[in-house]
C-alpha cells in the first residue's frame, strides 16, 4: 500500500505556533504510511524549508495570495493547481479565513478528503476581523472533516452548532514535551544563557510569542512595572518577533524599562528559555490554545494567564487564571505568589500533559490512523 500524500495548506512555514506543531508531526512520520506536503502564499523562503525539503516534502508556491477583490484568480489557480497534483490524497487548511475557497476546489478537482482545521479562537480588530468572519461562514459545512486544537477555536470558526452537534475533532497543539523537562536542561547552557542576556541575579518574568495584538503585551508592560515596584531585580524576557515588536519597544522606552526588558528575538528552540524564568505571565486577548502555556508547564514554569484563554490547557497545578478586567496590580501580586517546580518535581506534570492530548509521539500515531481511515485505507 503506497503511503498517503497529505497536502498541508499554509500561509508560509515561518517560526510560529502553527507551523513548529505542523513540523513537529512531520518529523515523526512514517514515510511508508504517510507524507506531508506544503502549499503555501509566500514566494520567498521561510525557516523550515529547507528542513521540509530534507524530510522530502514538496513545496508549492502559489500566486496570489488571497485577497478579497482577487477570489476568482485565487479560485482558478487553485484549481489549476489540484488539477495537476491528482497525487493528493487529503488537503488539510490551516487557513481558514480562504479554506471555504481552496478547499471546494480542492474536491471539485477530485480530491479524496478536505480538512479545515482551526487553530485560533479569535480575529485582528478591525476590518481584517470582519473579513475574516465573513470568509468563515459556511466552512463547517464545506469541509469534509473539521479539526480545532480546542473548544473555544471551534466555535469561533465552526460556529457553537457545529460544535455541539459533534461535528468537530478536537485535536490539541502537540509538543515533544520532554525536550522542556526540567531534567532535560543543560545547566551551563542555561548559565552562559542567563549571563549573555544580563539576567544573572535577576528574578525573570518570562513570555513567548510573537508581537501581535492577540498577545496583549502592553497589559504584560503594566504588570510587570508592577512586579519591578515589588521585587526590583526583575527583570522581563520577551521570546518572539512580528509586526507590533517596534511599538512593543517604543511603550517599554515611554516607561523607562529598557534596561529591565530584554527582547530575545524568534527563537528554533525555546526550551533553553524557559530555564531561565521565575513564572510566565501571559494576558492573551484570545488565543486557540497555546503552546507557549503547555511548554511551560513541561518546564515546570509557573503560569499566569487570562482567563480568555481556553481552560483546556490548564492541565496542571501550575496554572492559575486571572481575569484581564483584574488590575496589573492583582496580576503582579498573583506572579509573586508562585513558586518554579525544582527540578526532579515535574514528571508528573509531564505526564499528565501527555494523558491530555499533548504529546507529539502520540498524536502523530494517531493522526496516521485517522487519515488513513479518511482515505479508504483503513
Amino acid at each position: 500500500m503506497s503511503a498517503l500524500n497529505v497536502l498541508q495548506v499554509i500561509g508560509e512555514l515561518e517560526l510560529g505556533g502553527a507551523e513548529s506543531r505542523i513540523m513537529d508531526i512531520t518529523r515523526r512520520l512514517d514515510p511508508e504510511r504517510c507524507h506531508y506536503d506544503f502549499l503555501v502564499f509566500n514566494p520567498k523562503e521561510q525557516h523550515y524549508d529547507r528542513e521540509a525539503e530534507s524530510l522530502g516534502c514538496r513545496i508549492f508556491r502559489l500566486s496570489p495570495r488571497f485577497k478579497l477583490y482577487n477570489w476568482s484568480a485565487y479560485r482558478k489557480a487553485l484549481e489549476s493547481f489540484f488539477e495537476e497534483h491528482p497525487e493528493i490524497d487529503i488537503v488539510q487548511g490551516h487557513m481558514t479565513s480562504s479554506a471555504r475557497i481552496y478547499l471546494k476546489a480542492a474536491k471539485k478537482k477530485g480530491i479524496k478528503c478536505t480538512i479545515a482545521h482551526a487553530r485560533s479562537a479569535g480575529t485582528d480588530p478591525g476590518l481584517k476581523g470582519l473579513i475574516t468572519r465573513f470568509m468563515r461562514l459556511g466552512l463547517a459545512k464545506t469541509a469534509d472533516e473539521l479539526f480545532a486544537c480546542s473548544k473555544e477555536a471551534a466555535i469561533a470558526v465552526y460556529g457553537r452548532k457545529a460544535y455541539e452537534a459533534g461535528k468537530v475533532r478536537i485535536i490539541p497543539n502537540a509538543l515533544e514535551l520532554d525536550k522542556f523537562s526540567p531534567a532535560a536542561e543543560d545547566k551551563e547552557k542555561t548559565a552562559a544563557l542567563r549571563e549573555s542576556l544580563g539576567l544573572k541575579g535577576a528574578y525573570v518574568v518570562g513570555h513567548v510569542g510573537r508581537f501581535h495584538y492577540a498577545k496583549n503585551h502592553e497589559f504584560l508592560l503594566e504588570v510587570f512595572a508592577k512586579i519591578k515596584e515589588k521585587k526590583p531585580e526583575a527583570k522581563l524576557l520577551l521570546v518572539g518577533g512580528g509586526s507590533r515588536e517596534s511599538f512593543i519597544r517604543e511603550e517599554v522606552s515611554k516607561r523607562g524599562l529598557e534596561a529591565e526588558v530584554i527582547f530575545a528575538g524568534m527563537q528554533s528552540d525555546t526550551a533553553p528559555y524557559y530555564g531561565l524564568m521565575d513564572v510566565l505571565v501571559f494576558p492573551s486577548r484570545y488565543e486557540g490554545l497555546p503552546g507557549t502555556v503547555v511548554e511551560a508547564q513541561a518546564a515546570g514554569v509557573p503560569c499566569i494567564m487570562s482567563d480568555s484563554v481556553t481552560d483546556e490547557v490548564a492541565v496542571t497545578g501550575l496554572v492559575k487564571t486571572l481575569s484581564l478586567s483584574e488590575s496589573s496590580e492583582v496580576w503582579a501580586k498573583a506572579a509573586l505568589e508562585t513558586l518554579r517546580v525544582k527540578s526532579g518535581d515535574n514528571a508528573e506534570n509531564i505526564e499528565l500533559l501527555k494523558q491530555a492530548g499533548f504529546d507529539v509521539a502520540s498524536q502523530t500515531q494517531m493522526l496516521t490512523d485517522l487519515y488513513e481511515r479518511l482515505a479508504g485505507k483503513k
